[in-house]
């Protein structure tokens, strides 16, 4: 793991307040330990962001979320004041904006991206759920903006 990325998140591990309080009452040892265990977990989330394929970060007015298949991580911050959701699209994690989306309507009835990397054959309707690929074609057809484009890495 590259040292700049240990650097954000033991930052970000130290500035939260559920860590800054035990430090400020005496308790190091204990603020330690909380952040260390916050700093390994946001590693997990990293490497999940790398290796699942229908892995992504999503932000919209509502805040930032990355999608890991089962597990979402979210704040309601945008994606600047969400270190982790920056570190993985600087990592290479398909990164999709939606804050330019216009038609929420038809952005709430899109299908949700499958957790494992699979789609339903035919992707509309209720609880349907579609590929990632399928997905940011569908997102960016509303006016979604989109960075690490997994299409690109698709052959032709």
């Amino acid at each position: 793991m590259q040292t700049g990325v240990l650097r954000v998140l033991r930052a970000t591990a130290a500035s939260w307040w559920r860590h800054k309080k035990p430090r400020r009452t005496g308790q190091t040892r204990q603020a330690q330990r909380r952040e260390r265990e916050t700093v390994l977990g946001d590693l997990g989330y990293l490497k999940q962001a790398a290796s699942l394929p229908n892995a992504h970060v999503i932000c919209g007015e509502g805040g930032t979320f990355i999608h890991l298949g089962w597990t979402t991580v979210s704040t309601f911050a945008p994606i600047e004041r969400f270190p982790l959701a920056t570190l993985a699209v600087a990592r290479g994690t398909p990164f999709i904006d939606i804050r330019p989306v216009t038609d929420v309507i038809a952005f709430a009835n899109l299908p949700r991206v499958a957790r494992d990397g699979s789609g339903d054959p035919e992707p509309s309707g209720s609880g349907k759920s579609v590929s990632l690929t399928t997905y940011i074609d569908m997102v960016e057809g509303l006016g979604a903006r989109i960075l690490n484009d997994p299409r690109s890495h698709q052959s032709a």
